[in-house]
């Protein structure tokens, strides 16, 4: 009996060293690396655990063979001598000895296994999530010792790992990649938003901000109708008198025609001009340089082209054709959401009638009505606005009083899961603006309330 307490006692020290492997497993895959990085300036088990990241892969593999080699062992001796202690209590319950034995080695095993998965694998698993940092620096030391002393066996199972890797074509890394890509970090700000650690409007920036070369410059632009032109032969008075009118610093200038864009004038130049001047000078004495991008130049470059001159770009469609304008505002409410200034009409673009319905211009980009309304409207498949979307659903050119059914998701009212619901926007043509939708209005309904057309 007293050999089967001793191995009971053993099997106790292997559980605890298996569970150190476990919580140093998790722990190096869990912890964050930049705090690691500015505690090893001071702390030296930081620092140990920052040299332990900077080997991963070989950590991972001690860590790995010291878990495999405690567990066979532990299996080894713990059942049977569990087994025999149990035998004598059950022996003296008056059940055979056949009988006794089987239920002995049973519960045994039960025992044996339970008490592994509970301390030598869940509890330190969940720890080492938990509090990663603390874990890590807690068993680190003994985890690179373990490194040390297997080294040999280490370096021909690694060798024999990576080769098998290298076969099958990925090239093996000793370290696990750091970096995040857009797309990653878009939906880090929004799990981190979810769970409360990131204001919702500030996660929302990130994920545009990271998520800028998605979108193009026919995303951000002033479509070409929308735009106020100048012609070379206007005056500075004629500036002055478009300024009051749009409320805008800086406008286009055209030559023969609106696909021939010579410049831009600037609000600033014309008032510049002393009064009893203005009406003898002409924009062709004011035009500056405008630069000229495509339709599909992603906006982070849009951006840059932007910051190197009047704030203002041509946007050019693959015929060589004026497709809109771009403004360094307008890429930057790509990121921060519309900007609204004295100068700016706050209904012009959306106007809430009543709760779940609005008024929105026929012009609203659908991922823009879906930023603003908290619902996501479908895109079109070839066009680029709701009146746009409206026209295609239709089939053909709107009139007043039109109707149009989309199946959309209503993030202001999550189900159980915290997901949007579904629901149908019910589009309604109000105003035309000769062939195309210039205003409209868009009601939620409650998805039993209506059908969708396919």
């Amino acid at each position: 009996m007293i050999v089967e307490w001793l191995l009971l006692l053993a099997v106790v020290v292997l559980i605890a060293a298996n569970a150190m492997f476990v919580a140093a497993e998790f722990s190096l895959v869990a912890v964050d690396r930049p705090t690691v990085a500015r505690l090893a300036e001071t702390d030296p088990k930081a620092k140990s655990l920052r040299e332990a990241l900077r080997t991963m892969s070989t950590q991972l593999s001690g860590a790995q063979l010291g878990i495999t080699i405690t567990s066979l062992v532990v299996g080894f001796i713990a059942e049977p001598s569990i087994a025999t202690l149990l035998q004598v209590p059950i022996r003296a319950a008056g059940l055979p000895e056949e009988t006794a034995s089987v239920v002995a080695f049973t519960a045994a095993f039960l025992i044996a296994t339970m008490v592994q998965m509970v301390f030598g694998e869940l509890v330190p698993k969940n720890w080492a999530i938990a509090e990663p940092l603390k874990v890590g620096r807690a068993v680190v030391g003994f985890q690179r010792g373990f490194t040390w002393v297997s080294r040999p066996l280490l370096w021909f199972l690694n060798g024999t790992a990576n080769h098998i890797v290298r076969a099958l074509g990925m090239e093996p890394q000793e370290e696990l990649a750091s970096a995040r890509s857009a797309q990653e970090l878009g939906s880090l700000a929004a799990r981190s938003a979810q769970q409360g650690l990131l204001g919702e409007e500030l996660a929302r920036r990130l994920e545009h901000s990271v998520a800028l070369n998605e979108r193009t410059a026919s995303d951000a632009m002033t479509p070409r109708p929308r735009v106020r032109f100048l012609e070379l032969d206007e005056t500075a008075s004629d500036v002055l008198d478009a300024v009051r009118a749009s409320g805008h610093a800086r406008f286009p200038v055209i030559g023969e025609s609106v696909d021939d864009v010579r410049g831009v004038v600037l609000f600033k130049d014309a008032l510049a001009i002393p009064s009893a001047d203005r009406a003898g000078r002409t924009v062709q004495d004011l035009v500056r340089p405008i630069r000229a991008v495509p339709s599909t130049m992603p906006l982070g470059s849009v951006l840059e082209v932007l910051r190197l001159g009047v704030q203002m770009a041509v946007v050019v469609d693959e015929y060589g054709g004026t497709d809109g304008i771009v403004t360094l505002e307008d890429v930057v409410e790509e990121i921060v959401g519309e900007i609204d200034d004295e100068q700016d009409n706050p209904t012009r673009a959306y106007r809430q009638l009543e709760e779940r319905r609005w008024s929105l211009s026929g012009l609203l980009r659908p991922d823009e009505a879906s930023e603003t309304l908290s619902i996501e409207l479908p895109e079109g498949r070839e066009s680029d606005t709701l009146g746009g979307l409206i026209t295609e659903q239709l089939g053909r050119f709107p009139r007043v009083g039109d109707e149009v059914l989309l199946g959309v998701r209503d993030e202001t009212r999550p189900d159980g899961d915290g997901l949007p619901t579904p629901a149908v926007a019910r589009l309604k043509v109000t105003r035309l603006d000769g062939w195309r939708v210039d205003r409209l209005t868009l009601t939620v309904e409650d998805a039993e309330e209506g059908e969708v057309d396919a």
